[in-house]
């Protein structure tokens, strides 16, 4: 839809939006169907080759499906084939595939097939909606967040970030026809809403679950600070996640769920110059910021802002402009020699390795969707 964005702020996504081809294609021509996630040395790695179910593994595919959406370059599509091909490894050869078919499979296969036809695609689309709907809980009404590993028994939990999964389950139904899998999603976002998101509009990132009742038993501090504390992107997967339910159901619980977080997190930033740190609920010091909490809400507050009265518009889209310029002017990287663009990402507040703070790929797509979006150029991929 069209935003009906200010000069000074078209002027702004015009200007981005160049930066962003000349990038991105200086990267395809290096990249291809390589798989990356965090680069090193300012160049990226495959990590296709040490883990093919790798829960980014969808985001590059889904940059470059975006990319070949809007300019119709022909590398583009090459390369996202490819990488949906290696993705087959993943999805047909026993590798133990969590709950983040959505992320992988919704950005690549379902991508290809709504703007090619590809039949193929539909099909490994389809197994992954349905590996996704086997992971459900009929009695918990929930999906299982992870496998089993170590000493956690993760029999009841969820987290925020599979709001961002359902969209493979709605995609199913309506290309099958089978309200089963609608069923699944609106049961788990149900049951969110009810043990993940508070009051105030901030959300836990982890809940346990009885498995037998689905009555909440606890909650966890997952990645973020602590337990009772802010992970900002889980709030962005929150946001987003609720936003895009009400796309597909247009249940109103859902959209008033989208703004509640909206409002917390518009607010959090608001006191940071609109660079979300990585938990709104940690201590003062050390500043720690996640740029990819900030590009991800984005999208959310403009996916909100196509579905609200003409009055209530300003208030996401004007948020929304104001992250990603704060982003774009303080941790972007537009040589186009130096993979990635969007530095600082953080993957969780206590990670002191390579993803305490540097560019993630899913900072990138969620950057790319949203300039699209507010140029009204995007491929609508959830």
């Amino acid at each position: 839809m069209k935003f009906g964005l200010s000069d000074k702020d078209r002027k702004w996504a015009e200007n981005t939006w160049g930066k962003i081809q000349t990038k991105l294609s200086a990267e395809t021509d290096r990249i291809g169907d390589k798989i990356p996630y965090i680069p090193k040395d300012g160049k990226y790695t495959d990590v296709g080759e040490k883990s093919i179910g790798w829960w980014t593994n969808g985001f590059w595919p889904g940059i470059l499906w975006q990319m070949y959406h809007a300019t119709k370059g022909e590398k583009y599509r090459a390369a996202a084939e490819g990488v949906e091909k290696r993705l087959d490894a993943a999805l047909n050869e026993g590798e133990r595939i969590g709950h983040d078919l959505g992320f992988m499979w919704m950005l690549s296969a379902v991508a290809d097939y709504r703007i090619t036809g590809n039949k193929k695609s539909l099909e490994r689309g389809e197994h992954a909606a349905s590996l996704l709907a086997g992971r459900y809980n009929p009695r918990g009404k929930f999906i299982r967040a992870w496998n089993s590993g170590g000493k956690e028994d993760r029999t009841g939990w969820i987290i925020i970030d599979c709001m961002m999964n359902l969209c493979l389950l709605y995609w199913a139904s309506d290309v099958e026809n089978d309200p089963r899998f609608r069923f699944i999603a609106e049961d788990h976002a149900d049951t969110a809403m009810r043990c993940l998101l508070r009051p105030d509009g901030s959300a836990n990132h982890i809940a346990s679950l009885d498995p037998e009742t689905g009555e909440l038993i606890c909650v966890f501090g997952g990645q973020g600070y602590g337990e009772g504390s802010s992970w900002s992107r889980g709030q962005a997967w929150g946001l987003t996640g609720f936003a895009l339910s009400y796309f597909h159901t247009g249940k109103k619980e859902y959209l008033d769920a989208a703004k509640r977080i909206a409002h917390y997190f518009i607010a959090s930033v608001s006191g940071t110059g609109f660079l979300p740190l990585v938990d709104f609920r940690a201590p003062s010091e050390p500043v720690k910021y996640d740029t990819t909490a900030g590009t991800c809400a984005a999208c959310g507050l403009l996916e909100i802002a196509s579905h609200v009265p003409e009055l209530e518009k300003p208030l996401y889209i004007n948020s929304a402009v104001r992250i990603l310029e704060a982003i774009d002017h303080r941790f972007c990287n537009w040589d186009s020699g130096y993979d990635s663009i969007v530095a600082n990402g953080a993957t969780a507040y206590h990670d002191k390795g390579e993803g305490g703070c540097a560019p993630i790929i899913y900072g990138d797509y969620f950057l790319v969707e949203a300039v699209l979006r507010l140029l009204d150029k995007n491929f609508p991929i959830w």
